[in-house]
């Protein structure tokens, strides 16, 4: 996910996109509060309902996280979490720009179809975060959206891609494409992940030459 649309213990707003850490008892708090925002909406979804479905005390809840707003965060700060720490080893391992490029996109398409849960549900519910929060989280797409454009603004430079096209505007269309795979992708339908990863990628890439 990213900044072309408005993932340690429960992340602090504002703090680095890290692993994630999960004890047993904040898994089952955030499967069943993940489970309730995608049946019944955020508003729909109660306090004593997520603690009845995760099957443990609102003390307990309110000991890793401190309010409905707290679980919506963390449902999407553990995906951008983990697809910031994706991308930050493929620039680790100092790749060409095409060969980078390509290893980004499908690897951010695998995960957003892999989370595809969370990521609907924050695709729909993210506004109802408070003003911190949702600092957070444009920032974290904001990193990802700078760091892929530079990524494709270096192949621009050396030769690697010779469109005309703005890096800017590659970048929107490129994370914008997978911005709305939430919207319409079933991990049971007719295409698998890796196919449909592979495709934009060569789709993209093929728009750079």
């Amino acid at each position: 996910m990213t900044e072309t649309e408005p993932t340690a213990a429960a992340a602090e707003p504002g703090g680095d996109a890290a692993p994630v850490r999960r004890s047993p008892v904040e898994r089952r708090i955030l499967a069943a509060a993940l489970r309730l925002f995608a049946q019944r909406g955020f508003d729909g979804a109660s306090v004593q309902g997520i603690v009845e479905a995760a099957e443990v005390t609102k003390g307990a809840l309110y000991h890793y996280f401190d309010s409905k707003d707290a679980l919506l965060y963390e449902i999407y700060h553990s995906l951008i979490a983990r697809q910031l720490a994706d991308l930050d080893a493929v620039l680790a391992e100092g790749l060409p720009p095409r060969e980078a490029v390509r290893k980004v996109l499908t690897g951010l398409i695998l995960s957003t179809a892999e989370h595809v849960d969370e990521a609907k549900v924050f695709s729909r519910e993210w506004h109802r975060l408070d003003d911190a929060r949702m600092h957070a989280v444009r920032a974290d797409r904001r990193r990802y959206h700078n760091t892929f454009r530079a990524l494709v603004e270096q192949g621009l430079r050396d030769g690697s891609f010779t469109t005309p096209t703005p890096a800017d505007t590659v970048t929107i269309v490129a994370l914008g494409m997978v911005n709305q795979l939430p919207r319409w992708y079933r991990a049971d339908g007719p295409k698998p992940a890796a196919d449909l990863a592979a495709e934009v990628a060569d789709f993209i890439l093929a728009a750079l030459d």
